[in-house]
């Protein structure tokens, strides 16, 4: 196993779980202090996410994607009022940058043990540890992710998806439910370019949050499945041996659907940035 990626410490049962423990509590404080304590956060729909997270039907598991504009997105979008950010049980799996949150013994220890799993950016969709995603997934956990694929701090439109979460949706042994975030406000907390073109050594104070959740996606994967078979009957483009899905799919009939998927997924995050540029407005 990678020194980096350390598996081992991302068991439920690693030394008791006394670690999970440890690591959930200082970063649900931190969460906390930076969006309920020294900044104001404005959640739009809490209750569909806290349902969600607490109570969806068992073994269903849950997929929440949102856009990235600061590197304290995750965790500090889940330390507003109300949410059981120190549930270890509860708790997202995130997917995390390893050249950022892995580049040394003890950050890995410390991601891993935090619920964090490790992904290579630019690495593509069958990529180790996405599969370690679908295991997540199939024992029915909730994962978030940010499709854009990395930060964007301008106030610009959703930009295109990676496939990462779509392929995750299509894979997945039970099909996800899929929950649309939007958040604003990070950006001003933790500015990549704040003094000498650096991040601040700590997260900025008296900022105004904002984070609209959606309702779910509503996905008929047999059709769009479909229809991307369709679509892909006259490529001819070179292939890379990408395998087969479970249900079939060819390499050309999965770019088709995680193209589909993923603009779908783009235009659910947009619909909620535009109504949170109105929310902020009025």
């Amino acid at each position: 196993m990678s020194r980096r990626t350390m598996e081992w410490a991302a068991k439920s049962d690693h030394l008791h779980g006394i670690p999970r423990k440890v690591v959930i509590a200082a970063v649900g404080s931190f969460a906390k202090t930076v969006s309920s304590l020294i900044n104001t956060t404005f959640v739009h729909n809490a209750d569909t996410l806290l349902r969600l997270v607490r109570s969806r039907p068992k073994g269903i598991p849950l997929i929440t994607v949102s856009n990235h504009m600061s590197t304290l997105d995750d965790p500090a979008m889940w330390g507003f009022k109300g949410f059981p950010i120190f549930d270890t049980k509860l708790a997202r799996w995130v997917l995390a940058a390893e050249d950022i949150c892995f580049r040394n013994p003890l950050y890995s220890y410390v991601f891993r043990t935090g619920k964090c799993i490790p992904i290579t950016r630019g690495g593509g969709i069958y990529q180790k540890h996405m599969n370690e995603a679908l295991g997540r997934l199939n024992d029915g956990e909730w994962l978030h992710t940010f499709p854009e694929g990395k930060v964007h701090q301008d106030d610009a439109p959703i930009r295109r998806l990676k496939w990462g979460t779509a392929s995750l949706i299509v894979r997945a042994p039970i099909t996800p439910i899929v929950l649309p975030i939007v958040h604003h406000g990070f950006h001003e907390v933790m500015p990549e370019k704040y003094m000498f073109g650096r991040r601040p050594p700590l997260p900025l104070c008296n900022k105004k949050i904002n984070i609209i959740i959606g309702d779910p996606i509503e996905f008929d994967l047999p059709a769009m499945s479909e229809m991307a078979i369709a679509q892909s009957r006259n490529d001819s483009f070179p292939t890379i041996g990408w395998p087969r899905t479970s249900d079939g799919l060819d390499e050309a009939a999965q770019r088709h659907l995680y193209t589909t998927l993923s603009e779908k997924i783009r235009v659910a995050m947009e619909k909620l940035r535009c109504y949170g540029k109105s929310f902020l407005k009025s």
